[in-house]
């Protein structure tokens, strides 16, 4: 059987956006249609070509791709208004500010669009606000799964399968290294970063300059390092009921000058098992795995699982540790 390729747009088209673009181009299962960032869209139906897309956006925005883009001062609105074809959204958006995200979903509900949408949301009170619009994403026939990247993500849902061992969970510890041998190509998803660090904001590092930001890196050798950061597992794996969230600890270190990891990413969970004794599981991604990697294929695995959900009527908000992603193909 012949099965059409499921129709995928990426909203915003920094790095993570054209990480994702990128490997959308080797598989069979979906087809990437359409795309928006601030300025513009682009929207062609029997698929976008990566190269063409990131030679318009160099000149400012997708918008300028020819004959296909279009320039728009609400480009996501418009674009979810002129391509129907799209069946699911990976939305690769700097959560700057801290409602953005949110923002996002209510446009999708008063649009009338009906699908799958699939964020890499990194703070717990970014999940919060989504959480208020669990009833309308339903009633608008949206299935949106948040938290699908690697952390929260991929090392979450390891955690809610690692915690099946144990009668109590005591401890789930997620630290991260992440290497990208030039912070320019990921400015927001750096930034945001910079808002966990102590004496900054969400707001202070919204308003940092770009030479702001490599002054703070030069001051670092290139280096951030995060501890007892504000991140979403915690509150995904209570949700899920796991854990109470304040036995929930993320942090770790990017260096803005290397692709190689400063550590190793894992996940350390420790729990009781029913005979009472204490235990620890650990999951480690490999070193050669990027940032990009370790979050954009589990995005679309979970687009592909949300897709399937949607089918069988299941709409509202979900989490990566409610459902177990899909391989795409």
């Amino acid at each position: 059987m012949v099965h059409t390729p499921l129709g995928v747009g990426i909203l915003g088209f920094g790095g993570l956006g054209q990480a994702m673009a990128r490997m959308l181009r080797a598989k069979q299962e979906m087809r990437w249609i359409a795309v928006a960032d601030k300025q513009g869209y682009a929207y062609r139906p029997a698929g976008l070509e990566l190269d063409a897309c990131q030679a318009a956006y160099a000149q400012g925005s997708v918008g300028h791709l020819e004959p296909v883009g279009v320039m728009s001062t609400q480009s996501i609105a418009d674009l979810v208004a002129q391509a129907p074809e799209v069946e699911g959204y990976f939305l690769a958006l700097p959560n700057l500010p801290n409602t953005f995200m949110a923002e996002v979903a209510r446009q999708f509900i008063a649009s009338g669009w009906r699908g799958v949408l699939v964020d890499a949301l990194k703070r717990t009170s970014a999940v919060e606000q989504l959480l208020g619009l669990q009833d309308d994403l339903r009633q608008a026939g949206i299935t949106y799964l948040t938290g699908c990247g690697a952390t929260p993500g991929l090392l979450t849902a390891a955690a809610a399968l690692a915690a099946q061992s144990y009668e109590e969970v005591l401890a789930v510890t997620i630290t991260f290294g992440v290497g990208i041998a030039n912070w320019e190509a990921y400015r927001a998803t750096i930034r945001e970063d910079i808002a966990h660090l102590p004496g900054y904001s969400v707001e202070r590092a919204m308003g940092l300059s770009d030479a702001e930001v490599e002054a703070l890196l030069d001051q670092t050798g290139g280096l951030l390092k995060l501890e007892h950061m504000e991140h979403a597992d915690d509150i995904l794996l209570e949700l899920a009921g796991v854990c109470p969230r304040d036995r929930v600890t993320v942090g770790g270190v990017v260096d803005t000058r290397n692709p190689k990891k400063p550590l190793s990413t894992h996940v350390k969970l420790t729990g009781r098992t029913f005979e009472g004794r204490v235990s620890t599981h650990i999951f480690t991604l490999g070193d050669e795995t990027s940032m990009a990697a370790n979050v954009c294929g589990p995005a679309l695995g979970y687009l592909k699982a949300g897709r399937r959900l949607w089918c069988q009527g299941h709409c509202g908000l979900l989490t990566s540790a409610d459902v177990m992603p899909q391989f795409v193909r």
